[in-house]
């Protein structure tokens, strides 16, 4: 596993890119959280429970998924590393998540409780821009993905998706990847085969 000095380079780095927030800022953030390790396919945020934490990816991979009443799985998201992992609705309203959060490789995360976050929040008002940079990104990636899944062919949205997640075609199996992309296994082999000849 990662040292806490890496893990708290990578908060930092990631925070000051994202939403310039101060090294001392991202040092206080980075002292309310705890190092978890997270082996592959467990969860980090169960559907029908109430999420109480979030998380920032220091290395692994995890996806957003739904599960049916009949078992079947649909992938909402891919988050690598550098990426904050979390069932926001949820966890402001302080109920069961829709969405489980399922580790696709060996992980590590810097998990954060909530609460603890509103009060570091209400103390300083760079959180708030953090967060409005957050939500301004979810909502564009939510509005991209339902464009390309309403208006463009499947192709278009495996190229999409090569081009947005350029590592993960090897990372992630290809019923996950077909899963995200709205069409069936069969579909996303063909395609392959055809761009691949």
């Amino acid at each position: 596993m990662e040292n806490k000095v890496e893990i708290q380079k990578k908060l930092t780095s990631a925070l000051m890119q994202f939403a310039n927030i101060s090294e001392q800022d991202a040092i206080n953030l980075f002292g309310q959280g705890i190092v978890k390790a997270i082996p592959v396919h467990a969860f980090f945020i169960r559907d029908g429970v109430i999420p109480k934490t979030f998380g920032f990816v220091c290395s692994g991979l995890f996806r957003y998924m739904y599960t049916d009443r009949e078992g079947k799985q649909y992938t909402k998201a891919f988050m690598p590393e550098q990426s904050f992992l979390s069932s926001y609705s949820a966890m402001i309203r302080q109920a069961p998540s829709f969405y489980a959060i399922e580790a696709l490789e060996a992980s590590v995360v810097l998990e954060f409780d909530y609460i603890k976050w509103l009060e570091l929040k209400e103390s300083n008002p760079c959180w708030d821009h953090f967060l409005i940079k957050m939500l301004e990104m979810g909502y564009s990636q939510k509005e991209k993905r339902e464009r390309e899944l309403l208006l463009l062919d499947s192709e278009t949205r495996y190229r999409n998706f090569l081009e947005e997640y350029p590592t993960l075609e090897t990372r992630v199996k290809q019923h996950m990847i077909a899963s995200f992309l709205g069409i069936a296994p069969e579909s996303l082999s063909r395609i392959r085969k055809k761009l691949n000849s």
